[in-house]
């Protein structure tokens, strides 16, 4: 049997997937509505598969599956959303995360989504495959005294020469045509990666890194 752990803060978001997932005869599945639940449950019963809600309040589907993955190397875990990821696959794939599958799934296409995390393979949306051609074109940069590979994709660039400009992140989102949901979380992945904690530390770093152009 494969048990799967569905972290949810919307009830019936859960217990919808779990009536899908168990029509599945070799599917058992629980579901939690708080993420700070989740590793005593995983304490106290044994999952192959976590399915964990991107936004979440108090802590984010990627900042759980860090902390999980300390914890349990081995476990499947994939991120589980109605947004478009396009914008975290980066923040995504540097957290060790198995992949992610849209709430917007038919049953076919979650229970295959789960069965591939589960032999170590991930399905991709076409259009994000597509854009993953143009991560040749990202600017990278080697750290000579961190031994560090840094880079930065179009949109993560893009956002930061906003913040040069002086921009909040609400006319940052108005001019790049994004949600201010989706500046913020793709502000988080660059604080992550530049190991600073806030926008002008991460501009400043960059700038200094040569992963943007000074002004």
């Amino acid at each position: 049997m494969t048990k799967v752990l569905i972290v949810d803060d919307h009830p019936a978001v859960g217990a919808g997937t779990r009536a899908m997932l168990e029509q599945e005869e070799d599917m058992i599945v629980d579901v939690i509505d708080k993420p700070e639940q989740t590793e005593t449950k995983l304490y106290n019963d044994q999952y192959d598969i976590v399915l964990l809600d991107l936004y979440m309040p108090g802590m984010s589907g990627v900042e759980l599956a860090k902390k999980l993955r300390k914890h349990y190397p081995d476990l499947a875990i994939l991120i589980y959303t109605g947004f478009d990821l396009s914008t975290h696959f980066n923040m995504i794939v540097e957290a060790n995360i198995n992949g992610f599958v849209s709430k917007t799934a038919s049953s076919e296409q979650l229970v295959n989504v789960i069965r591939c995390a589960l032999r170590d393979e991930v399905v991709l949306p076409l259009h994000l495959f597509k854009q993953l051609r143009r991560s040749e074109a990202s600017v990278s940069h080697q750290s000579e005294n961190e031994g560090i590979n840094l880079s930065l994709n179009e949109k993560e660039q893009s956002i930061l020469k906003e913040v040069a400009s002086g921009l909040t992140n609400r006319e940052i989102a108005q001019t790049l045509h994004m949600s201010q949901r989706s500046v913020e979380y793709t502000l988080t992945g660059i604080f992550n990666k530049l190991s600073v904690k806030s926008r002008t530390e991460a501009l400043y770093k960059a700038q200094e890194l040569g992963l943007v152009s000074k002004t």
